[in-house]
């Protein structure tokens, strides 16, 4: 693989759009930076960071054109993404999440105009999603018109932003079949608990989320997860943009690429807080005038940024690839997948080792709560805990796919069969 990065203007898939949005949100790394301690103690992103971000178009960037967003192709939305990240790593998180939204253009057309109608005056992501594939869920029971459901749902990541939540639940079909089922709750129907009580990350506000009591869910703004992989094919080319000419294997490497960006952007905020504050320390036990002199120092800048360039140059690469691919109305193949996610994957653990080293090179003035180093160290740790993005569970289904070994009947988050089909033969 090339570790070459084309510039912008080498690259026709980054578009006017995507530059502007990005160039917008660079100029307010300064802005996400200053207010991310605050974002940390109240377990959610600042108002001020939060309408800045909003005017750029940021949280709109993979909504459909029809609904007034930019459906944007991943290599512009990984750029976006990254320099949300680079100021606050929640900033960008919630980036991701707001990309999430394409995961709800499966339900019917009378769900979609409310979750518009509602979206077009919020600030930030339209809907976040909680334990839609977890191994516990919400309940659920179908009654005329729709379904009862209640539950405690998990990982609400942006819920003190949003206007609305989609949540897993567990059913019974008519037939006495357990099945999976996805519902879409107001925020008036569920509670959010102060339950966010975590090492990194604080700013997500990824709390839990409760609806103690049974509430009422109509039938079109109901999935069952049996039906998702079919919904999710059919949005290839139902919508203008880049973003809606995808497969469904585009569809899980843009989500994974998207996650990726978010680390790589803080652990690219992490190296420029790292050479800025090492022009200004003294060293602790060596002969220098500044930490920058060492040649320990120098060594360990230019490894991690050699890290970075290589995470970098695979995200762009992989992107790209995506992009083509949905030019040309074609899939990426399986063994490009799989292949894909172990990339994407192993980069975020690069990511995660280049920021270890850059703190433990500065030393103790990292650990002080207002140093964003520190910030950024936390963040990567916690978003690489998540489930789909581990490097030795990830590296077991890769190595196996490499082995000629058979594939695990998984679905989602790891579970088999989640969607309520029989096991295979």
């Amino acid at each position: 693989m090339s570790t070459y990065t084309p510039t912008y203007r080498d690259i026709p898939l980054v578009t006017e759009a995507g530059r502007r949005i990005r160039d917008e949100v660079t100029a307010l790394i300064p802005l996400l930076r200053r207010n991310a301690l605050e974002g940390e103690r109240i377990g959610a992103m600042p108002q001020e960071s939060l309408d800045a971000l909003h005017r750029t178009g940021a949280f709109m960037i993979t909504t459909p054109v029809e609904l007034g967003g930019y459906a944007l192709g991943i290599r512009d939305v990984v750029d976006i993404v990254a320099e949300m990240a680079r100021g606050d790593g929640a900033a960008g998180w919630l980036g991701f999440v707001a990309g999430g939204v394409r995961n709800l253009l499966g339900f019917p057309e009378q769900a979609l105009q409310e979750l518009a109608e509602t979206g077009r005056q919020a600030v930030g992501p339209w809907a976040v999603g909680a334990s839609i594939f977890a191994t516990k869920v919400g309940d659920g029971r179908r009654v005329d018109g729709g379904f009862m459901v209640k539950g405690t749902w998990h990982f609400g990541s942006g819920c003190k932003h949003a206007a609305w939540a989609a949540v897993g639940i567990m059913y019974t079909s008519p037939e006495g079949v357990p099945h999976r089922g996805m519902v879409l709750l107001q925020r008036d129907q569920y509670e959010i608990l102060d339950d966010w009580k975590v090492m990194g990350m604080r700013g997500t506000c990824s709390n839990s989320l409760r609806a103690a009591e049974e509430v009422f869910v109509p039938a079109h703004r109901f999935i069952d997860m049996a039906e998702l992989p079919v919904r999710m094919d059919a949005l290839n080319g139902r919508f203008q943009g880049l973003a809606y000419q995808v497969g469904a294997r585009s569809l899980m490497m843009i989500t994974n690429l998207t996650n990726m960006a978010v680390t790589y952007g803080m652990a690219q905020g992490a190296l420029e807080c790292f050479i800025e504050q090492a022009q200004k320390l003294k060293p602790f036990n060596l002969p220098y005038a500044t930490v920058a002199d060492a040649a320990s120092t120098q060594m360990v800048a230019a490894k991690a940024h050699a890290m970075l360039n290589l995470t970098r140059s695979v995200i762009h690469e992989m992107a790209e690839t995506v992009d083509r691919a949905a030019i040309d109305h074609t899939e990426i193949s399986q063994d490009l997948e799989s292949a894909m996610l172990m990339n994407s994957v192993y980069g975020r653990q690069l990511c995660d080792d280049a920021v270890s080293m850059l703190q433990l090179c500065l030393g103790s003035s990292t650990v002080h709560e207002s140093n964003p180093i520190q910030r950024f160290a936390r963040d990567i740790r916690v978003a690489n805990t998540h489930g789909a993005v581990r490097v030795d569970p990830t590296a077991e289904l890769h190595g196996r796919h490499l082995l000629g070994r058979a594939p695990f009947n998984m679905f989602g988050g790891g579970l088999p069969n989640v969607a309520g089909k029989p096991p295979a033969a």
